[in-house]
């Protein structure tokens, strides 16, 4: 599972709230998995370097 983030963890790696990720669940722009025995969102480390990498360069 080291692959996978908490939603608190990837709220800190990319520098925004957790209700933003939250609502970018809602909107599709970013699609957390689910833990097997809790249902708490997980975020794949390698897709939210790939969100930071976008966003950077983009501004």
């Amino acid at each position: 599972m080291s692959d996978y983030l908490t939603i608190g963890e990837a709220s800190e790696t990319l520098g925004v709230t957790r209700a933003t990720l939250r609502n970018w669940d809602k909107a599709g722009k970013l699609k957390p998995y689910r833990h097997p025995v809790n249902g708490y969102r997980l975020y794949n480390r390698n897709e939210l370097e790939t969100l930071l990498k976008v966003v950077q360069t983009t501004q």
